[in-house]
């Protein structure tokens, strides 16, 4: 593994799609202590329902949302812990960032500069008042990609951290940021993102670990074509639908579907 397992702290994977019995069995076996859960397409109370439903004594599951923002061809993911509030997918970037401070949410930069989901390097730059950390390796990003993350984490000054990024099962725990300091909570989470808290970013290496992130890569495909958005989401009515009822017209002035 990179970085040392004897590093005391607290052992996050800062970013998973998927929970259920299986990826908290194999969070538990990985020696994970928490886990952030932010799913595509799902609304706050039911991440937040779904984050207690999974979480015991011995592993946390923390409620969180990545969201898109723009449109669906130009969209730049923002991962957001720590919200008290829903926010709708699909407002312009300036919306949602000026949600995200009004929360005083923990704000992190998942694969940026990645395809074309991801915060660049002017865009961090003109939020680096929201920005808390940026993510400096994803098992979906190549080796280039690794390096232009690290480099960007350094140029805009900004402290890193590391994710499985898991669609797929098999990847939860395949990266992590370690905490040196306890985090036992939610609050504890944001609370060491926001204030830069020291950390070590860790991985898995070898044969195994180089083919699980070939395997999220490929994954990519149906997930991110405009036929299955076109179809699952501009009807209206998806949960995180920024026209949906739930949210009583709160975002309409910056809302692009």
């Amino acid at each position: 593994m990179a970085g040392s397992d004897s590093t005391a702290g607290t052992r996050v994977d800062m970013h998973v799609k998927i929970l259920d019995e299986a990826v908290v069995e194999r969070a538990k076996a990985r020696g994970l202590d928490a886990l952030v859960y932010a799913p595509h397409f799902m609304r706050l109370p039911e991440i937040r329902e779904r984050a207690r439903r999974f979480s015991d004594e011995d592993l946390l599951v923390v409620p969180a949302r990545e969201l898109f923002t723009g449109d669906w061809r130009r969209r730049k993911h923002v991962l957001a812990v720590g919200l008290e509030d829903p926010v709708p997918d699909f407002l312009t970037l300036e919306g949602t960032m000026a949600e995200l401070g009004r929360q005083d949410a923990a704000v992190l930069v998942p694969h940026p500069e990645f395809l074309s989901v991801s915060l660049d390097r002017e865009a961090i730059r003109e939020y680096t008042d929201v920005i808390d950390a940026v993510e400096i390796y994803n098992p979906k990003h190549w080796s280039w990609q690794n390096r232009r993350a690290k480099e960007i984490a350094r140029e805009v000054d900004k402290p890193a951290f590391t994710s499985s990024y898991a669609h797929l099962r098999r990847t939860v725990g395949e990266a992590w940021t370690t905490f040196h300091d306890p985090v036992e909570s939610e609050a504890d989470v944001v609370d060491a993102v926001k204030r830069g808290a020291s950390r070590t970013i860790q991985r898995r290496e070898g044969l195994r670990h180089r083919l699980r992130c070939k395997l999220e890569f490929a994954h990519l495909g149906w997930e991110n074509t405009w036929k299955k958005f076109d179809r699952v989401y501009l009807q209206g009515t998806e949960p995180t639908h920024p026209g949906h009822i739930a949210y009583g017209g709160a975002f309409d002035d910056v809302r692009l579907y």
